[in-house]
């Protein structure tokens, strides 16, 4: 899942980093190359004429943003609340959060990265004050939401492009998916497809499930276990 990072520069800024942490981010891995070739594909041609203005369309849409999609895990429904708290005071979609907070922990907030990711959001240390608990949702949430809005506001509230730079880094923002590193394309691929499909309110989200088949469900029932869930 994504890390975000130190300073707004490329790959050391946001989320991705999964060669650097030795796996872990289920969003990165379960697809063949021919699959993720095919995917960048159909994000290049068909994604920003479709899904991006359906996802852009519910981001603006705030009859969407005062509730929680039903589709999530326990684990990320376990922080509903706190989710639509962090909406209000990032101006962000809870859709939106909740599903960066899925594929990055699962809502997990010790989860820890090799790479040296940390909590909800898996923020690097270098966002954080020395006098910060990085383990701290609220504070963990600060960092990492903070971040995503800029790359939002940054890519004129495009959700791929969001998701992309969440990633990758804002020297994303702009390029083409073709362009896009294989992990990004793979990044993309899971969160618009969960975005998309919780924008809407769906009960169910065919790519959530897609995910947890492909490994995401290990990631979360760590959380569970942690979470103390019955």
């Amino acid at each position: 899942m994504s890390r975000v990072r130190s300073a707004h520069n490329n790959r050391q800024t946001a989320a991705a980093y999964e060669n650097e942490r030795g796996g872990g981010c289920l969003s990165f891995y379960a697809l063949t190359p021919l699959s993720v070739l095919a995917i960048g594909i159909l994000i290049s041609l068909v994604v920003p004429h479709s899904l991006g203005q359906a996802t852009n369309l519910a981001a603006n849409n705030s009859s969407l943003t005062n509730r929680l999609a039903p589709l999530f895990t326990p684990e990320v429904q376990y922080w509903n609340a706190a989710i639509l708290r962090w909406s209000d005071t990032s101006s962000l979609d809870p859709n939106l959060i909740a599903t960066i907070m899925q594929i990055e922990s699962c809502g997990n907030v010790f989860a820890r990265s090799s790479a040296g990711a940390l909590g909800l959001f898996q923020v690097m240390p270098s966002h954080f004050s020395s006098s910060d608990n990085p383990f701290d949702p609220d504070t963990n949430a600060l960092r990492g939401l903070t971040y995503l809005s800029d790359v939002f506001h940054t890519s004129n509230r495009d959700i791929q492009s969001s998701l992309a730079a969440y990633n990758g880094g804002p020297g994303l923002i702009g390029l083409d998916a073709s362009a896009w590193p294989a992990e990004t394309i793979r990044y993309v691929y899971w969160g618009s497809g969960i975005y998309a499909d919780a924008a809407q309110m769906k009960t169910t989200s065919p790519r959530l499930n897609e995910w947890l088949i492909a490994g995401g469900a290990s990631l979360c029932r760590q959380s569970h276990q942690q979470l103390n869930l019955p």
